[in-house]
């Protein structure tokens, strides 16, 4: 008793060290920081069912967390909903709040309009105060000069300075310094004239800069401006938005600051005192019209100079780059003249010469473009027209005949696009191995869809490896075209014209590319004689892909100019007719290369046209044509339509009239029946091709149509039923209706003179003399009779 007591408080005892050990594991896998690992092998090393006791402690230890989750959801939700109640009520208010800051807003906008006209109004009040203090200063300077003459001019008056020498002598030499003077100030305005056409392409460029760094600004503001437009919309996201065009104007702001002390005017770049001090001697002297005459004079001269441009100027962009900037460096200087000087230029000036220089302009880049046939140097050429159109514009200078020109070159630029691309197009279909795609996981698979939109439900069901249908060339060419489309939309930049009309010359360029340039190529491709019939057959099926992908070239050309295709204006891809027009031509190419095919096989053929009896099977030549034709079209079950289908028929149909046309050679003098037998025998294996169905799609014995005329001949002659073909000639029942009067006459004199060469060889017994005889008249007759049909069926034509 003493002992079972005794063992009891042992199993008591090791119950409670167990929970204990249970209590210690749950401890540690709820603190993280311990390795679970261990932990866990403490449990699963004990007992047998020491796991299962550890499970109900862990079951009861989550039981006792999801009391206390709960419990605490249930204190927290009264706050909660309160919570939720106040911000319902916040954005009510935020919503009042977001009015009123918009209309705050509107109104400091409206009200920044004034300041900012009052701004402007005081800078320039202070410029001309500031103009007005340095005048005084001048004048405060030359007071005593003008004292003293004032003094000059008193004692004149009451002539008491005549009676002096010294003004004698000034009488005299008055008029040669003057003259002197004049002389000086005209060497002076020579030197400045020089000088100013050798600054003229500094100055033009440094004005082109600053019109490009204007222009950039403009749009980074417009875009800007833009963003802020959808705010409203979209205000979470606009803040963020908004900050970032922040940052990016102010580095705006902060980059045109940095070249601000770089950008020189003409006047930082060129002393013009030359010519105001020249202007004001002559002016004086009264000479002022000599002096604008002899200025206008030489600056129409330098003008012919700088419109002269460079032989090789259309080699480099720098040679077009230099001719820009001598042009607007002489004109930029004429504006400057205009306006601060009176007189010495004027408007209607400078305007008859712009007009004189913008139709010289306009010749000489006519001319040089069309020697360009770089893609990128034209493009290059484009955009310097622009800027150089915009510079002279800010200078008011009209411009629109050179935007008009920009459209001249915009059709070369086009051209020398699509001789470019029409060399890549070749290296494509050169470096093609007319084949179907292979695929041999997901990753390759995706690599080719995201280059080129093909989609199939049945292949997607497939396991990889697998095949897609088109060869490597139909993405290449589908990213060559969208490419093209780029280079297209690069040039319609900056041409200062809407959406939709962009849309147009993309659309049109596009169609330029697909109908010439891509046909051509294909139609090239197609006629070469290393391409054979696998790669027809796959050149068909990838214009038919090619074809299919023309929506999402038109989706790809709307999304770039944001224009919907249900636009009236929308002008159509005709990619459609192109592929079209490239697949006939390659079925066409099949049709012609499987009967040159046919031919090759046909020339091989080695009939013994005297044998008395035939093989007993058919020709060797005949039945690897059939195999070919066999291997061949099981090729074209890919193909798409009936084009296997016609295939199938015309190759049938012309080995029919190949077979026909050998037993009907004029060369061909004399046949045997036992080559007639040899020959039924090789057109009764042509009739189990045909009835093999080599080409699925054709009902009943259509296929074997094609060698009817050929089975009714042959027939007509194993059975010798010359008499049933006679007497139902003409009638819709006949048996042998297909075979023509002549071509029988024509078959069956060979047959008769290879009877007669037959029966002069055999010499066996008198008997079979007898029966060929009979047999030669029976011919006679027939032969009377088949030329009666013909003569008949001659004059009834």
């Amino acid at each position: 008793m003493a002992r079972k007591s005794k063992s009891n408080l042992s199993e008591l005892y090791l119950e409670e060290n167990k929970d204990q050990i249970y209590e210690n594991a749950l401890a540690e896998i709820q603190s993280f920081h311990l390795p679970l690992g261990t932990t866990l092998r403490s449990v699963y090393d004990d007992q047998p069912n020491a796991h299962q006791r550890f499970m109900e402690k862990l079951d009861a230890c989550i039981r006792n967390h999801d009391r206390e989750i709960e419990k605490m959801c249930n204190f927290h939700h009264q706050g909660f909903v309160d919570a939720i109640t106040e911000l319902l009520k916040v954005r009510a208010d935020a919503e009042k709040l977001k009015v009123q800051v918009t209309d705050t807003n509107r109104r400091l906008q409206d009200a920044g309009k004034e300041v900012i006209a009052q701004t402007e109004e005081i800078i320039r009040c202070r410029v001309q105060q500031r103009n007005i203090t340095t005048v005084v200063e001048k004048l405060q300077l030359c007071l005593p000069v003008l004292e003293m003459y004032s003094k000059l001019k008193e004692q004149m008056n009451v002539k008491r300075v005549s009676q002096y020498r010294f003004c004698q002598i000034m009488i005299e030499n008055l008029p040669k310094l003057r003259e002197e003077i004049k002389e000086i100030s005209m060497s002076d305005l020579k030197d400045f004239l020089e000088s100013i056409r050798k600054h003229s392409d500094r100055i033009g460029e440094t004005a082109m800069k600053q019109a490009q760094q204007q222009k950039t600004f403009s749009t980074t503001l417009q875009k800007q401006n833009n963003l802020n437009y959808g705010r409203n919309m979209h205000l979470g996201r606009s803040r963020i938005l908004e900050s970032k065009n922040e940052i990016t104007l102010k580095r705006t702001f902060e980059d045109d600051d940095e070249h601000e002390e770089e950008v020189l005017t003409a006047q930082d770049l060129v002393d013009f005192s030359p010519v105001y001090r020249c202007l004001h001697i002559y002016s004086v002297l009264g000479d002022g019209e000599i002096f604008e005459n002899y200025y206008r004079k030489q600056r129409r001269k330098q003008a012919r100079l700088v419109l002269q441009p460079q032989s090789s100027m259309h080699e480099t962009v720098e040679g077009y780059r230099r001719y820009f900037s001598q042009i607007v460096g002489f004109f930029v200087v004429e504006d400057h003249i205009l306006h601060v000087t009176q007189g010495l230029v004027t408007r209607t000036y400078t305007d008859e010469l712009w007009n004189m220089a913008l139709s010289k302009i306009i010749a000489v880049l006519r001319t040089h473009s069309s020697y360009c046939s770089d893609p990128d140097l034209v493009l290059e050429l484009k955009n310097l027209i622009v800027v150089f159109a915009d510079t002279l514009q800010g200078y008011g200078f009209p411009v629109n005949r050179l935007f008009d020109l920009l459209f001249e070159i915009r059709d070369q630029y086009n051209e020398t696009l699509l001789k470019k691309w029409s060399g890549l197009f070749r290296d494509i279909f050169e470096a093609d191995n007319y084949s179907p795609i292979p695929i041999a996981n997901e990753e390759e698979y995706k690599i080719v869809i995201s280059k080129f939109p093909f989609q199939d439900p049945e292949l997607d069901k497939q396991s990889f490896p697998k095949k897609l249908p088109m060869s490597q060339s139909v993405p290449q060419i589908y990213i060559q075209v969208k490419e093209f489309i780029y280079a297209s939309l690069k040039f319609s930049e900056s041409l200062h014209r809407s959406s939709t009309e962009i849309d147009d010359m993309l659309r049109k360029s596009t169609n330029l590319l697909l109908t010439r340039t891509l046909s051509s190529c294909l139609q090239n491709l197609i006629k070469k004689p290393h391409i054979g019939l696998t790669e027809l057959v796959q050149i068909i099926i990838n214009t038919t892909h090619l074809e299919q992908a023309c929506k999402y070239l038109e989706d790809f050309i709307s999304n770039i100019t944001n224009i919907s295709q249900v636009s009236v204006h929308t002008a159509r891809l005709y990619g459609l007719s192109t592929f079209k027009d490239a697949r006939h031509a390659a079925e066409g190419e099949i049709y012609t290369k499987l009967n040159q095919k046919i031919d090759e096989f046909i020339q091989i053929a080695d009939y013994d046209w005297t044998m008395s009896e035939s093989d007993g099977r058919a020709s060797g030549y005949l039945m690897d044509l059939i195999n070919f034709l066999r291997s061949t079209f099981q090729v074209f079950t890919h193909l798409p339509g009936k084009v296997a289908q016609t295939a199938c028929m015309s190759a049938c149909q012309h080995l029919s009239t190949s077979l026909m046309q050998m037993l009907l050679d004029s060369e061909l003098k004399q046949i045997s029946m036992g080559a007639i037998q040899q020959f039924n025998l090789d057109v009764i294996q042509c009739e189990l091709f045909a009835s093999s169905e080599p080409v699925p799609g054709f009902q009943g014995d259509t296929l074997q149509l094609a060698f009817i005329d050929l089975r009714q001949l042959l027939d007509l002659f194993m059975v010798w039923d010359w008499s049933t073909y006679l007497a139902d000639y003409g009638q819709a029942t006949s048996k042998y209706l297909r075979v023509n009067p002549g071509t029988a006459l024509t078959l069956l004199e060979k047959v008769h003179r290879g009877m007669k060469d037959s029966s002069k060889k055999n010499n066996i017994f008198a008997q079979f003399r007898k029966n060929d005889r009979d047999k030669q008249k029976l011919i006679e007759t027939v032969v009377k009779q088949l030329r009666s049909l013909v003569n008949g069926m001659s004059q009834h034509t």
